[in-house]
């Protein structure tokens, strides 16, 4: 893959971010104070106005939607013969939304803001769960939609749909008083960090294996 080298660097700033700010959660939590009081005030400065809208938003990256969805994409590109999209939606969600970031979050063992909560959480604050799974889901599809969508408008537009819906989720986590800024830019830059990562490789797996179902 001749931009290999471009995810790989992409991959290790992601994931050195992710690194300096565990490392600040851990040993020196109070450097985040103003940074995230700044962003948390301008996201729920119209509270309580949009209540409702956010917390319709937050439930596209809820456990329970997350694996409805990736569930319903398995079958789908399983079903279109797209066995490596396949594949690799299901090691990116299972593995980094499911597995890792629930350890990570024992890890740093964050507590959660001490606002008004609009939903009910139960884990710890850092990485953000659902700003890690929503980056995970939604920016696999977005890496994965070049390959199965040949219209460049309809392409374009998915992909700005998701990258919006992305964003939405993780200001969300904000509004409804469950997550520091902080938390959400920590899930970020996880799921980006392993995007960036194993994409080189998946796009060489993909292209290993249409060749070969080309020759049946």
């Amino acid at each position: 893959m001749k931009n290999k080298l471009y995810y790989q660097f992409a991959s290790s700033c992601f994931l050195l971010l992710f690194v300096f700010l565990g490392y600040v959660v851990k040993f020196y939590r109070h450097w985040l104070t103003g940074f995230d009081t700044f962003i948390t005030n301008l996201i729920r400065a119209p509270y309580p106005t949009w209540n409702n809208f956010f917390i319709w938003i937050t439930k596209f990256a809820n456990p329970i939607t997350i694996i409805i969805l990736a569930v319903a994409f398995l079958f789908l590109l399983y079903r279109s013969k797209y066995y490596a999209e396949a594949l690799w939606l299901m090691i990116n969600v299972g593995l980094v939304a499911g597995v890792i970031n629930p350890l990570i979050k024992l890890v740093f063992q964050r507590a959660r803001p001490t606002l008004q909560h609009l939903v009910t959480e139960h884990s710890f604050s850092f990485p953000s769960g659902h700003a890690c799974a929503s980056m995970i889901l939604y920016g696999t599809l977005i890496f994965i939609l070049p390959g199965l969508l040949k219209n460049k408008q309809i392409l374009l537009s998915l992909q700005i749909l998701l990258g919006l819906l992305i964003v939405l989720i993780g200001s969300s986590r904000i509004y409804v008083g469950v997550h520091f800024p902080s938390d959400i830019i920590g899930g970020y830059s996880l799921a980006l960090g392993w995007l960036c990562l194993t994409y080189p490789y998946f796009s060489e797996k993909r292209f290993i294996w249409r060749f070969k179902n080309q020759q049946k």
